[in-house]
C-alpha cells in the first residue's frame, strides 16, 4: 500500500509518496532498563501479561496505518501512546515522524499481538530525513496530551534518548525479519505515562520537537467508539 507523506526540509514542504510493505511495532525499547521495568510493572498491575524478555516486536497489518484525524474503535477501553516512527525505504532513504500506537487495552490483557491489529496506528503525515537528525538525535523529544470530556490531561513526555536509537532499532528488527528492511514502517515503543492509569480519552494530541533545527511536528485525532448498536 502507499501512504502520502509531507517531507519538511530546509523550511520547505514537499509531497512524498511512501510504499508500505511491512509494519512492525516495537515495545519496551528503553535504553534505561529501570524505566522499562517500571512500564512492565504498570502493565502487570492492570492485568496485562507482560513478556519474559525485552524488547519485543509485533508485526502489524500495514492497512492499520493511517493519517486520519478521527478513528472508530470497538469498545470503550482503548488508548494511544506516543512513539517516534521510522519510514525505511532502504538503507539510504529513511524518514522520521511521530505517531500513536493506539491499542485495545481490554484485548491486550488476553493477546497483545491481536490487540495491535484491531486498532489503527496513527501518524502525522509530516516527516523529516533521518540523516538531518543523527548528530543531535538525543536532543529530540516527544510528548502527548489527551482530552476526556472537559479535562485536558498531560499524558506522556520524554526525550528520544530514552529509547533505542534508529540504528539500534533497525538492527534488532533486521535480526528477526525475513529479507531486507525495505518499505517498512517501524513504531519505536513509548515512554512512561505521567498518569497512574490508562486514560480512555476522546482525543489524543502528540508533538515531536527538534530544538536544534527549531521545528516540530504535531498531530491529533479523535476516538469514536462504535456504540451505535442497541
Amino acid at each position: 500500500m502507499k501512504i502520502q507523506l509531507l517531507l519538511q526540509k530546509d523550511h520547505k514542504v514537499t509531497p512524498l509518496s511512501f510504499t508500505v510493505d511491512k509494519m512492525v511495532n516495537a515495545g519496551f525499547t528503553g535504553r534505561n532498563q529501570e524505566e522499562v521495568k517500571h512500564h512492565l510493572e504498570e502493565l502487570s498491575a492492570k492485568g496485562i501479561d507482560v513478556p519474559d524478555s525485552t524488547p519485543t516486536l509485533y508485526p502489524v497489518i500495514p492497512s492499520a496505518l493511517t493519517t486520519e484525524t478521527v478513528i472508530e474503535v470497538y469498545g470503550e477501553e482503548t488508548s494511544g501512546e506516543i512513539e517516534y516512527v521510522l519510514f525505511v525505504k532502504d538503507d539510504k532513504e529513511i524518514y522520521v515522524g511521530i505517531g500513536s500506537d493506539h491499542t485495545d487495552r481490554k484485548l491486550e490483557e488476553l493477546d497483545i499481538p491481536r490487540a495491535k491489529q484491531i486498532t489503527p496506528n496513527l501518524i502525522s503525515p509530516m516527516v523529516w530525513e533521518l540523516s538531518d537528525l543523527l548528530e543531535h538525535w538525543d536532543d529530540l523529544s516527544m510528548e502527548c496530551s489527551v482530552k476526556k470530556g472537559a479535562d485536558t490531561i498531560f499524558y506522556q513526555k520524554g526525550g528520544l534518548g530514552l529509547l533505542m536509537s534508529p540504528s539500534e532499532l533497525m538492527e534488532l528488527i533486521s535480526q528477526k525479519i525475513k529479507g531486507p528492511l525495505n518499505n517498512i514502517v517501524i513504531f519505536s515503543g513509548t515512554v512512561k505515562m505521567e498518569t497512574e492509569d490508562f486514560v480512555f480519552a476522546d482525543t489524543f494530541s502528540g508533538l515531536l520537537s527538534d530544538p536544534t533545527l527549531n521545528r516540530s511536528i504535531e498531530f491529533s485525532y479523535a476516538v469514536k467508539p462504535m456504540n451505535y448498536m442497541k
